[in-house]
Parts: structure tokens; sequence; C-alpha cells
């Protein structure tokens, strides 16, 4: 065979593997709303920045008839490319060849995808799509999978880790999105569970559709499993590429900088009057992160679980910052399990990567009930605190309004290393709110006396002028500025600066051992 005649055969094969799926299962992917894995990778990569990896890989497995169908590539397209210039690793499974089901090769690839990922430092893409093990390899496949886990836990803190599930995602095949630092959901056309709805329904007697049991809408707002929802694939894809532009490649490199369209010097008087008067009163935090951020963009993570608090990447004069803030639209910024196991992992992330930490605290404490206490309020608290002392990232602190007893601490306070302390005029730092302290108080001598109400609610006063206000900590020491709340972005954006070159060690140790 001539030079000739090999190159052709070669455009042959190439073009082979890129029709591995049927006609007809393509067809049928397009029917259920959703593209193919190679439309995927278009749509989430720069324009022809794709290379493919082991893309004439053939599965060597017999039985079941599987000899006689070895489409190349198998069920997953992997390979490397670009977002905004920025190298990224992806693999993406094929639901049109073998209904996307991980096979021995198909775990070889994905595993190269990770190890060569880890070892050049770049971030990692899985789009998920699949039906999971393939039985017919038996535990092979399993061990597939177990291979992957191993990858991602190594990965883990060293590189950035997405999913995106855009299609089925069941059985042991939801592991590794678990493992990973973000996942996307495509609404409607995509669901993860452990057991599926027959399953279940055969176990315990409940009726289940897959939508309700591991929908998008279901992991967002009730799991906490799904980071980001979008209504298609295409809206995804282009989220995981604004995700992308806020991260770092890997774990010893800074985030990028992007020049702001913002000035740094910019002032906003909105915010000295978006406190309500009464402290009973609720605001948006999110309109305070988004004023004060460049350009007023405020990427919100996991926006539909615990709203009680924020987290999210915005970037101040062209730095990406991690932000948490207590939410008092929701259930009073009160911390309770979810909110403290949201805010942990998130605090986690950005210390991982090298992303400076805005607190917004407004915390009246942690939400009180029986519920709350016996499903491990302590422990679950106790790991947003441990992520806190954990960081050594700059971390700085604004102080909006309460801030109130042990929540106070949890939300990096001065206590557990906060490297500086800003509170507005408004801030109220005490052990306890003012009823509750002058009910302890004074207890006897409002005990049985004829003017208790009057009493109280001059005592309250009382109470109220000496400490709810933010100047007794600031005379500690505790908080190192009062700020006009239009000052904010300033003060910010000069503190970042100053912290910049901040280097933190922790005591060497192979790991701590959190409140999981």
């Amino acid at each position: 065979m001539g030079t000739e005649a090999r190159i052709e055969h070669l455009r042959e094969l190439r073009e082979e593997a890129l029709h591995s799926g049927t006609q007809r299962a393509v067809a049928r992917q397009h029917e259920a709303g959703k593209l193919t894995a190679r439309e995927r990778i278009e749509a989430l990569l720069d324009k022809d920045s794709f290379q493919e990896i082991d893309q004439f890989v053939r599965h060597q497995s017999t039985g079941f008839g599987v000899e006689d169908k070895k489409p190349l590539g198998d069920a997953v397209v992997t390979g490397h490319g670009t977002i905004d210039g920025r190298p990224v690793f992806v693999f993406a499974e094929d639901f049109t060849v073998f209904g996307g089901s991980l096979g021995k090769v198909v775990a070889d690839k994905i595993c190269k995808i990770l190890d060569l990922a880890i070892d050049t430092g770049a971030p990692v893409i899985g789009l998920k799509d699949s039906g999971g093990a393939r039985i017919q390899e038996g535990v092979d496949s399993l061990d597939g999978y177990g291979r992957i886990f191993e990858r991602n836990v190594q990965a883990s803190g060293v590189i950035p880790q997405i999913s995106v599930i855009m299609g089925p995602c069941a059985g042991g095949a939801v592991y590794s999105p678990a493992l990973t630092d973000f996942v996307f959901q495509v609404d409607k056309t995509s669901h993860m569970f452990i057991t599926g709805p027959d399953v279940i329904k055969a176990v315990t007697g409940e009726e289940v559709t897959m939508e309700e049991l591991g929908g998008a809408t279901a992991h967002a707002s009730k799991s906490g499993v799904t980071h980001f929802v979008y209504p298609t694939g295409l809206d995804a894809l282009e989220a995981v590429r604004h995700l992308v532009s806020f991260l770092p490649r890997n774990n010893m490199e800074m985030p990028p900088y992007y020049a702001p369209g913002d000035r740094t010097d910019r002032l906003d008087d909105s915010l000295d009057t978006i406190i309500p008067d009464s402290s009973n009163q609720p605001y948006d935090i999110t309109k305070v992160i988004e004023t004060v951020v460049d350009d007023e963009e405020f990427l919100e993570v996991h926006e539909l679980w615990a709203k009680n608090i924020v987290v999210g990447f915005g970037r101040l004069d062209g730095h990406t910052m991690g932000v948490v803030a207590n939410q008092p639209a929701f259930l009073a910024g009160t911390l309770d399990i979810n909110a403290s196991e949201k805010a942990a992992r998130f605090v986690r992330f950005c210390d991982a990567f090298n992303i400076p930490i805005i607190t917004f605290v407004d915390v009246p404490g942690f939400l009180p009930g029986v519920d709350q206490e016996h499903n491990g309020i302590i422990r679950h608290g106790a790991k947003l605190l441990y992520a806190y002392c954990e960081a050594t990232v700059p971390r700085i602190s604004v102080i909006t309004r309460k801030a109130y007893g042990g929540a106070y601490l949890v939300m990096n306070a001065r206590g557990i290393r906060a490297d500086l302390v800003f509170a507005w005029p408004s801030a109220e730092i005490a052990v306890m709110g003012a009823p509750g302290a002058v009910n302890i108080i004074h207890r006897r001598e409002l005990s049985g006396a004829d003017d208790a109400e009057a009493r109280r609610t001059e005592l309250i006063d009382d109470y109220e002028a000496k400490f709810n206000n933010p100047y007794v900590a600031a005379e500690l020491g505790l908080v190192d500025e009062v700020i006009e709340p239009r000052e904010t972005r300033v003060k910010l954006i000069r503190a970042m600066e100053m912290l910049r070159s901040k280097r933190e060690t922790l005591p060497p140790k192979k790991h701590g051992n959190g409140p999981l």
C-alpha cells in the first residue's frame, strides 16, 4: 500500500470514528432534545481547538453478542482543547454507542484523560450521558468505575473538576460527579439517582417519577448534589465556560485576571440605605454583593439550595473572589444544616484554589429546632467553622447587621483568623439579641415585677444602645474599621491589594479529621 493509500485509509477510519453511533441512534438523541457527544464538545470548547485522544480504541470483550459490534472510540469521546484560550481536558459519554455504557476501554479512556489533566495541571470537564455499567462486561465494568473514582479523589484540590449531567446517570456512576467540584444539570433531560423508581417501588412501596426522584430541580433544591441548572444543553455548556473564567488551571496558580470595566474608586450611595430601620426586616444580600463586585457580575453557586446563605464568584479590580453571605431574606439568615454544608464546601474549594474569600455577615444565630439538633446541627455547623479555620487564603469579613453568638464566630470572625473585619454602622455584634439577653441578665429583677413589661422595654433599649453597634468590638480590636456602606467596594479592593502577598502555612500533618 502506497503512502497516498495509507493516508486515505486513515481518513476513512477517522470518518468512521466520527460516526460510531448509527443514524437512528443519533436521530433518537436529537428527538429527546439532546446533543450528541461531539456536538457537546464543539459547543463547549473554542472553535477548532479540540484534539481527540484514543479515537481508534475498540473493546476486546466477548459474549452476549458484543464481539460483533466494535465501534471505533467506543462509548466516550475524549481529548483536550481550550476555553477562552486556556487549556482544559474533556470526556463526553456517547449515548448513541452502547447507550453510553461504561466498559473497560471506556474507563481506560476516561482514566487517561484524568491522568493527563493531573500531570499537566488543567481542569477536566465530564459530560455525562450514560446508561451506567456495561452489564455484558460484568465486574470489569465496575472496576472501571472504581479506577475513575480513585482519580477523582487524587485530582481533588489539584485541578478543578466539573461534571455536566446531560442524560441518565444512575447507580455507581453518580459517585464520580459527586466527587467533583461542581455539578451542572440540564432540566428535564437529565436524571441522577442511586436506585431508580422501579427499585424503590419494589423495596419500599413508594411511587415516584424519574423527574421527582432525580431531576435537576430535585437535586438543585432538595439534595444539594447539583450546583447549577439550565434549561438546555447549550445553556449549560455556555455556563461551564463562564464558570471556568473565574478559576485557576490548578492549585499552583492564581485565578486569571480580567481588566474590569468598573472603577476601583466607585462609591455607591444605595448601600447606605439598604439596611431597613427595623433589625427584624429582611433585605436581599445579593443586591449588596452585585453592587460591590466588578460590573455587577456575580455567579451564584447552589442558588436553589439552602437559600439562607449565598455563595458564588465575583471579581474585585479584575481578580476572582469567592463570596459567602448570610441571606436575611430567607430564614432570617440563620445558619442551619444545609447552609453550613453549602458554605463549608465552597470555602474549602476557594482555599484549595487560591481564591480569596469575602464574607458578608448578617446572622442572628443557628436555626432552632428539634430536627436541626437531632440531625446534627452541631456537627454540620462545625464543618463551616473547620473550613474557615483551615483556610489560608486572604479572608475579609464585612458585618452588615447582626453577628450574634456562636454563629458570629463561625462566619469568619477575627477569633478564627480573619485577616480583616469591616463593619457597617448598622452592625450589631453581641452574644445574643437584646430581648434574649435582657431576659437572662435581668431575670430576677423582672420576675413578678408590676411594671415588668415597661421595665423590660427600657432594659432592651439600654442594651441595644450599649451593645447593638460595632464600636465595642472596634474598641477591642475585633473590628478593624467601621466603614460607610457606600465605601465597601473601595475598602475591599484596597484591602485585597494589601493581602495579595499573604503567605500562611498550617502545622504539618497528613490531613485533619474534620467533622464529616
